[in-house]
């Protein structure tokens, strides 16, 4: 009893020394950080690890597996709903949609598409002269319509780009809840990089259903007004029928050149063209050095390292060499996970190797990645489900304001993390793509 008393006792005056070491030597936020990080955080971890095992984890999986989660109906519902809540930008931050509607009226006047209109709104425009024809309908109205019709028309284009893709149920579902939240990045910025992602879905699905001339059409609609679309020029050794492919495309081309003199002038589309190749020439020096664009594989490295003084060559040239080497097996052409694996790899590469790479554009790589993680033809293992998890809260919310503000400045957008992330997935599909057997 007297030993008990005493070794209690003991105990007692251990704890009370520690106390007061910690007291008198430390700051209170120091006291605070170590009763966190020796008490707090451990006594959480445990209590979250007793309630998943006991309690949640089969909650959460009958959660998951409701009817509901899965009804393509209720997930256009969410899509539209995300569209309306983009209208909370109207008059706030609709700089995007201004410069937009500007096309349009500035290509009926007759007046330079990239100048700079300051009275009208910031920044210049930066897309092709076709692009007047699809915002027509959205220029011609009130503002606040034009700019509720627009949302819903990219968002719903991508829906639908998803809905008839070929992509089984369970993977189209995964798109649309894991890009849910760039989708409102976007649509919070009215980016017509939302169209984007749709046309060269659309490219790809349209040769694998042998529909050569509407691929040709996305294509080449793609390239003429922001030359994204370019890349769906990947997908044509997957061809059935190639010569028809590059019939329709030179077709296309002709239409499509030709198409927005049908409310200007001949001289002045002509005139236009050359404007606008020597504004992405311009544009594409600015974007280097600029914080909010390039935010892309290129603008990751030259901002860690901070070295500016080299040619994006150096990286994009290797980054061409490993992008077509899967092309080269020839064998596993005809495995449509091959084939949509190398989607996903467009998908990805258009924004890692891009300058003028933004927020808006993830919705773009988002796309590709989920992609990725959802055709092979194996189960995918907890280091595919980390990695998707890093990809959705750093490349898909890395400009959230859930995120807080000091991170996103210092960190996220100085550095051009958001890259990060999508260029760690698309070396590893790289390697899968020439390695795995589809």
């Amino acid at each position: 009893s007297t030993l008990d008393r005493s070794s209690a006792a003991s105990d007692v005056y251990k704890r009370q020394t520690l106390l007061s070491f910690i007291l008198n030597n430390n700051s209170k936020a120091e006291l605070i950080s170590y009763f966190i990080a020796t008490f707090v955080l451990p006594l959480t971890k445990w209590i979250l690890t007793q309630l998943w095992k006991n309690y949640m984890s089969d909650k959460v999986k009958r959660f998951l597996r409701h009817p509901l989660l899965s009804d393509r109906r209720v997930l256009l519902g969410i899509w539209t709903i995300l569209s309306l809540v983009g209208m909370l930008k109207f008059h706030r931050s609709y700089n995007n949609f201004l410069i937009f509607r500007g096309v349009y009226w500035h290509t009926v006047n007759g007046t330079s598409l990239y100048a700079a209109y300051p009275t009208e709104y910031g920044d210049v425009n930066h897309y092709g002269p076709l692009f007047s024809l699809i915002i027509a309908p959205f220029a011609i109205l009130p503002e606040w319509i034009g700019m509720l019709l627009w949302l819903l028309f990219l968002s719903g284009w991508l829906f639908a780009a998803i809905y008839w893709s070929g992509l089984r149920k369970s993977q189209q579902v995964y798109i649309y809840w894991f890009c849910g939240f760039t989708l409102l990045t976007a649509l919070f910025m009215q980016q017509f990089n939302i169209a984007i992602a749709a046309i060269i879905l659309s490219s790809f699905f349209l040769i694998e259903k042998e529909h050569e001339g509407w691929a040709a059409f996305f294509i080449v609609l793609g390239t003429l007004v922001k030359l994204y679309g370019i890349v769906g020029l990947a997908f044509f050794l997957f061809s059935r029928h190639k010569v028809r492919l590059i019939l329709w495309l030179a077709v296309w081309s002709v239409i499509l050149f030709l198409a927005p003199m049908a409310i200007s002038s001949p001289d002045y589309i002509i005139g236009q063209y050359q404007e606008w190749y020597s504004s992405l020439v311009a544009k594409n020096t600015e974007n280097i050095h600029s914080i909010a664009q390039n935010i892309s594989l290129l603008g990751l490295v030259r901002r860690t390292t901070g070295c500016m003084n080299y040619s994006d060559l150096w990286l994009i040239l290797p980054g061409m060499a490993l992008f077509a080497f899967p092309y080269l097996r020839f064998s596993q052409y005809k495995n449509l996970a091959f084939r949509e694996t190398i989607l996903a790899s467009v998908l990805m590469f258009v924004i890692l190797f891009s300058t003028g790479s933004e927020s808006s554009g993830y919705i773009i790589a988002l796309t590709g990645a989920c992609i990725w993680y959802t055709v092979v033809p194996w189960k995918r293992g907890n280091w595919a489900v980390a990695l998707m998890v890093f990809v959705f809260i750093l490349s898909g919310m890395g400009n959230s304001d859930l995120i807080p503000k000091w991170i996103r400045h210092d960190y996220i957008q100085q550095y051009a993390l958001r890259a990060l992330p999508i260029s760690i997935l698309w070396l590893w599909l790289c390697y899968e793509l020439c390695t795995k057997d589809y």
